[in-house]
């Protein structure tokens, strides 16, 4: 569920680091949460490999997340004073 959530704003996070020329300070943040969603669906879905999967892609979606909450406080900052 995390990845198929992960997916969209993945998507949007991509759209948005390229429209910005680059991917900058966030290409490892962006690469991980890549390679996180690859692997929560990579293994063979046997019982005994639910959790490394969930976690897998529990860890990818906060790494997707993490750029665009960063820019939301950053705005309610410089908003905000």
């Amino acid at each position: 569920m995390a990845s198929l959530l992960g997916l969209p704003f993945l998507v949007l996070e991509y759209a948005w680091f390229r429209s910005e020329d680059g991917i900058g300070a966030f290409g490892g943040v962006f690469y991980w949460s890549v390679g996180l969603l690859a692997l929560s669906w990579a293994p063979p879905y046997r019982r005994s490999l639910r959790t490394p999967r969930v976690l897998a892609a529990g860890a990818g979606l906060g790494c997707v997340l993490l750029p665009m909450l960063f820019a939301l406080a950053l705005g309610a900052a410089l908003a905000w004073s």
